[in-house]
């Protein structure tokens, strides 16, 4: 019995022990677990290093991967710019406008002049090429040329186009002539963040400079705005530009400031010009017998643009600029009376003189949206208005070589300085029934002694901002396909003065037209033009 107890109470002081001992490991246990939820709440108000470089090689993945996707389209696009270029990495660019023209004319006498289908193609073929960051070349070749051959006058045995003034250098590309393709820009173009260590960014450029297509008239032709503001300036030239951005300076949006210099003809001999061995003076010297250089000179200032509301200023002096006068050393008029007719024409033999100098200046403005947020409509209106002057300065002078016994020369019909002016309004809005379709109205007047340079603006009956008197436009633009357009447009001048589209001699001299039918003469009174083309541009 005494044996039975001592084991019970053995047994019973082994339990107490095993319980106790395991009491503690539940205690202990219980405080590695209270130890461990508050590792993990601390771990949840702050990531693990672990957790935090998981995140990081995720995000580096995928930027990676964005980046890998990049480098793919770049290469695809590289590869593709040197199978054009042979590796040379000039990307070229294309332009073809396939057109029909309806053309009218009528003149003061009522007579009428029709071409119900003159059909054109125009190409452009653009090349550019960026060997460094700070410089740009580009050029341009281009052809403008009707359907089919050219015929031939039989009175003068010359071709009907693309002989005598019609190959003025300045509308050479915008004239109908033939298939010869012809560089229309040529130019490198310079740039830089920082003018002399200033925060004025500047560029500079020089060669056959971009300058048709400009500020305004660039809206009813569907091109990016070039250099030029379009009222006064519309016509190839030669020159020089350097353009200072002065925004960052003034902290006034887009504001800069650009010198422009050209030249329009250059007085040069011929090479093996030997004069038939007599008084030899040289390949390319200065002719004293024949026009001296045209030179411009002048400036575009922009005060403001935003990329809503842009405000173009410009002023230009053009020196030594040409024309007709009324008599020549021999006498004869500038017009003569055609036998055939009874009628006074216009004298093809005359020869054109320097007339003195011309300055021309414009303010254009444009908003590029009427608003904010008011309708998508209007967000997606364009509203311009421009303001247009010109002023003449004659040199009144006699060339003893040419012009002996011819009297003096004016300029416009005039041996006095004479002023002309020019507004011209307009807006371009989307066609609502439509995708991307545009719709543009326009108004043009100009006054008496109105001359701009604008000869080779693309209507094929003569400039319209060039109009004395008043000119419409409507115009209608649909997008059909990537890079592919279509245009329907109509232009409408009507003259209330002669001499809209002449020179600066009495070629352009203003009369009335009841004063130039007293004279004998029958000027076109009104001018129309209606134009169809399908462009693509690639």
């Amino acid at each position: 019995m005494k044996k039975t107890i001592t084991l019970a109470i053995t047994a019973a002081m082994f339990a107490s022990t095993a319980m106790a001992d395991q009491s503690a490991d539940i205690i202990k246990l219980q405080q590695e677990v209270r130890e461990l939820k508050a590792m993990l709440e601390e771990m949840k108000k702050q990531p693990s290093e672990t957790a935090q470089l998981e995140d990081s090689l995720a995000e580096v993945k995928a930027q990676n991967a964005k980046q890998d996707k990049k480098i793919t389209r770049l290469t695809k696009n590289v590869s593709a710019v040197k199978k054009q270029s042979n590796g040379d990495n000039i990307k070229l660019t294309a332009d073809l406008r396939t057109a029909i023209d309806s053309l009218q004319y009528k003149t003061a006498l009522g007579n009428k002049y029709t071409n119900d289908s003159l059909l054109s193609n125009r190409l452009w073929i653009g090349m550019g090429y960026a060997p460094s960051k700070h410089m740009v070349f580009k050029a341009q070749l281009a052809y403008n040329k009707a359907y089919g051959a050219t015929p031939t006058n039989p009175a003068t045995g010359f071709p009907q186009r693309g002989y005598g003034y019609d190959t003025f250098d300045w509308v050479v590309n915008e004239n109908l002539t033939n298939d010869t393709l012809r560089v229309r820009e040529a130019y490198w173009l310079y740039m830089n963040d920082s003018f002399l260590g200033s925060n004025v960014s500047w560029t500079a450029s020089l060669g056959r400079r971009p300058s048709t297509n400009g500020f305004l008239i660039n809206l009813r032709d569907d091109d990016p705005a070039q250099s030029p503001l379009g009222h006064v300036i519309n016509m190839e030239f030669d020159g020089a530009s350097v353009k200072w951005g002065l925004d960052k300076l003034t902290n006034v949006d887009g504001m800069y400031f650009k010198l422009c210099l050209g030249r329009g003809l250059s007085n040069a001999r011929a090479r093996f010009n030997m004069d038939g061995g007599l008084a030899s003076m040289g390949d390319y010297t200065t002719d004293p017998e024949t026009l001296k250089n045209i030179d411009m000179a002048g400036f575009i200032f922009t005060p403001y643009n935003d990329g809503q509301y842009n405000v173009e200023t410009t002023w230009y002096r053009g020196f030594n600029v040409p024309g007709f006068q009324s008599m020549n050393a021999s006498g004869t008029g500038m017009m003569v009376v055609d036998p055939s007719t009874g009628m006074s024409v216009f004298n093809p033999n005359l020869t054109m003189y320097n007339l003195g100098d011309m300055d021309g200046a414009a303010v254009s403005a444009k908003a590029n949206g009427i608003g904010s947020g008011i309708s998508g409509f209007l967000d997606d209106t364009i509203l311009f208005a421009s303001f247009g002057w010109s002023k003449t300065h004659p040199n009144n002078s006699l060339d003893s070589l040419t012009m002996t016994g011819a009297g003096k020369t004016g300029m416009l019909g005039s041996n006095e300085s004479k002023t002309g002016t020019s507004y011209w309004i307009g807006t371009q809005f989307p066609v609502m029934l439509t995708s991307d379709g545009r719709f543009g109205l326009e108004y043009n007047h100009g006054s008496k002694y109105w001359r701009p340079f604008t000869y080779g603006e693309d209507t094929m009956a003569g400039s319209k901002i060039a109009t004395r008197g008043d000119a419409y436009e409507a115009y209608y633009t649909q997008p059909l396909l990537k890079g592919f357009s279509m245009q329907l447009r109509a232009t409408y001048m009507k003259y209330k003065y002669t001499g809209s589209q002449g020179f600066f001699g009495d070629g352009g001299a203003p009369m009335t037209m009841d004063e130039a039918v007293a004279m004998g003469m029958d000027p076109i009174k009104s001018a129309r033009d209606l134009r169809f083309y399908f462009r693509y541009r690639y």
